[in-house]
């Protein structure tokens, strides 16, 4: 049986996305989204999927997006301006 680099990328990508239904912390959570949007954006390239590609822009964008408010609002709810 022959494994390509794609069938790799393709299946850390899905550990990454199960891995980060176990961890509460949102900006973890966040980053575990990103990372793993992240290689299936490198999936969908290496495969020629465009659709692949598209959602996963999409799906790292609003991790990224949802991350960076959480920080800002994190910020300003604390008295020095630095989250925990």
């Amino acid at each position: 049986m022959v494994v390509s680099a794609a069938d790799v990328v393709g299946w850390t990508a899905t550990g990454v996305f199960v891995a980060s239904y176990f961890f509460s912390r949102p900006s973890f959570l966040r980053g575990l989204q990103m990372a793993g949007a992240a290689l299936w954006i490198l999936y969908g390239v290496l495969i020629a999927a465009l659709p692949v590609i598209a959602a996963n822009v999409l799906v790292f964008s609003a991790a990224a997006w949802t991350l960076a408010r959480g920080r800002a609002r994190a910020a300003r709810q604390t008295p020095t301006g630095v989250a925990p």
